[in-house]
């Protein structure tokens, strides 16, 4: 429809482009969930919007009694996927039965209401949590029990309170956590990982205690803060959780926050500032990446991945760049196709952590191979030591700054390309990792000795209105200490895009139920953030090097902005009005 629209404009005798351009309508920017079968015999391409294109394979694989090597799955860039798109869809199998019957290739484009039924959705939460502490405002008993939306035929379900138990230094703590089986389809980590609403019921009750005992909210966290995890002992492999308070309270401006509820005013505006903790695990998994270094001094990387709008491609094509000494514009980048060498989930904010690590290993097995090849005996630098050769600026360079074109080097070995297909398990790994992986099923790991954690810190100015009761917020602040940081630009971008969703997690987001029926399945209906709603958002970076976490150093951060943004503002909220709300979403309600 937009194609068309465009030309007839263009046809009309008044359509000026110059004065007119931004009547131009854009692209669609949120993508459905569609799904195009096609066979070729007795083999079957699909392409589906997916985040993980082995769980498709594999699973439609059992599903259609078919070997996996019979099935090709096509995932191009994909139009975000905020949790959806998680793995095999429930129509795909009836799609490809339908394609074979019929025998041409068949579409099937669910509309945006089929969409909230047909995917999975963040499940509801509801939370107990007791703390208690001394008068000096150490903690010494923590209980979170926990209750989560499952559905009847399946068994997964979101679980987080891991993660709360071990946040804060505690003597005492206990954890349950219940799943409640309902008649609705299966829930997943929609928009935001499981940390989101279990953080939501914590940070709340620190903020709570905070004010029982007299303490600043952050003072208070700091006193509780903790080298080692209170359950199991093990050290974190860094803990810049109070640096990154630290940092976002100078930003905000935290100074100036009255002790006092309901003190601070702007004209009609009740003003309040909250702020709360935001943690998440590392994840990693196996990975398998193919990288080819041409003679005409090019490279390209491959690899059965997903761009889902976090960057990766733009990662792996500067990586490669940097560690094969070639220009960014010298590397291409394949991704999102099963016939490309197996990688795991694009989830979890595992992307980076895994596949930066398999491509740092790829390019040094292709440098050593080069150097290997250049101190042959019958070679230019005979006897020389292969380890000591780096690759910079195009060429193979000795220790000495002696050395040769990559052009020559890659001839050394083939007329064309030298090809190297590198194969990353991460420290802590199942023996049967790759096995796993390429079996299609989730290998993420958080192991080894130490706690592997990304932290940071958010921050919420929140204004009321003293009469109407109406809610906004005027400024967030995040800092985050997430490792090695590739890439300043877009993980400032990730992070400010996952406080924005925050905001949507506490002032917006509800789907409606009648009985088993959604009444809001649009997204006229259903809230989300929109220019309108978001005021200024600041994103710190803070240093967190990492040197036991993986072999780059990198956390991942792609929902670490998320988390905690919700306990932030309803934190700020208390200190606006003086109420404390439990519920989300926070609603004009509340406040009358």
């Amino acid at each position: 429809g937009h194609g068309r629209l465009l030309s007839l404009r263009r046809q009309h005798p008044d359509y000026a482009p110059t004065q007119r351009r931004e009547q131009e309508p854009s692209t669609p920017s949120i993508e459905l969930f569609t799904t195009r079968c096609a066979w070729d015999g007795g083999r079957l391409t699909v392409h589906e919007p997916s985040r993980y294109i082995g769980a498709v394979r594999h699973g439609l694989a059992a599903q259609l009694g078919l070997d996996p090597a019979q099935i090709r799955v096509v995932s191009g860039m994909i139009g975000g996927h905020f949790g959806s798109k998680f793995a095999l869809s429930q129509h795909t199998a009836p799609v490809a039965l339908a394609a074979k019957r019929l025998g041409c290739p068949v579409s099937l484009v669910p509309t945006r209401r089929q969409c909230f039924t047909i995917a999975n959705y963040r499940p509801e939460t509801r939370h107990d949590i007791r703390i208690a502490a001394d008068r000096d405002g150490r903690f010494t008993s923590l209980v979170h029990e926990a209750e989560v939306i499952a559905s009847r035929f399946d068994p997964f379900a979101m679980e987080g309170a891991d993660v709360t138990a071990s946040l804060y230094a505690c003597p005492t703590i206990r954890t349950e956590e219940r799943a409640v089986r309902v008649d609705r389809n299966t829930p997943g980590p929609m928009r935001a990982p499981p940390e989101v609403p279990y953080l939501f019921a914590l940070e709340s009750a620190v903020d709570e205690l905070a004010w029982r005992l007299g303490l600043d909210p952050i003072e208070l966290r700091r006193r509780n803060d903790t080298a080692r995890d209170p359950v199991s002992g093990k050290p974190f492999s860094s803990r810049p959780l109070m640096a990154c308070f630290d940092a976002g309270a100078a930003a905000f401006d935290w100074k100036r926050r009255a002790p006092q509820p309901g003190t601070m005013r702007e004209g009609a505006w009740r003003v309040g500032l909250g702020c709360a903790a935001s943690v998440r695990p590392v994840k990693i998994a196996a990975a398998t990446l193919r990288l080819r270094l041409f003679a005409d001094g090019s490279a390209e990387i491959g690899c059965a991945h997903h761009e889902i709008g976090n960057g990766i491609t733009t990662l792996l094509a500067m990586g490669a760049a940097e560690r094969l000494g070639l220009p960014v514009e010298r590397v291409r980048v394949q991704l999102g196709d099963t016939d490309l060498p197996a990688a795991g989930l694009s989830g979890g904010s595992s992307t980076t952590t895994s596949l930066m690590n398999a491509l740092a290993l790829a390019c040094e097995q292709v440098r050593a191979r080069l150097a290997r090849t250049a101190v042959a005996p019958d070679r230019p630098f005979a006897g020389r030591d292969p380890a000591g050769f780096r690759l910079a600026d195009g060429r193979l360079t000795a220790s000495d700054g002696r050395g040769l074109s990559l052009a020559d080097a890659v001839r050394f070995i083939d007329p064309i390309r030298v090809e190297t297909l590198a194969e990353f398990v991460p420290p802590g790994s199942p023996p049967d990792a790759l096995e796993t992986l390429r079996a299609g099923h989730i290998g993420l790991t958080t192991g080894g000795d130490a706690l592997k954690w990304a932290f940071g810190a958010q921050f919420a100015e929140v204004h009321i209105h003293a009469e109407t009761g109406e809610i906004r917020v005027p400024r967030l602040t995040g800092a985050f200490a997430a490792g090695r940081i590739l890439n300043p630009l877009t993980a400032r971008s990730q992070l400010v895009g996952g406080m924005i969703w925050g905001l949507g997690s506490a002032l917006l987001e509800e789907t409606v139920l009648d009985g088993p029926a959604y009444r809001n399945p649009d997204l006229a209906e259903y809230l989300v953030p929109t220019a309108m709603d978001v005021g200024a958002i600041e994103a710190i970076l803070v240093p967190d090097p990492d040197e036991t976490v993986n072999p780059l150093g990198i956390k991942g951060l792609g929902e670490l902005g998320i988390i905690g943004v919700n306990a932030a503002i309803a934190n700020a909220v208390y200190h606006a009005a003086g109420r404390r709300i439990r519920e989300l979403p926070i609603r004009i309600d509340d406040m009358i």
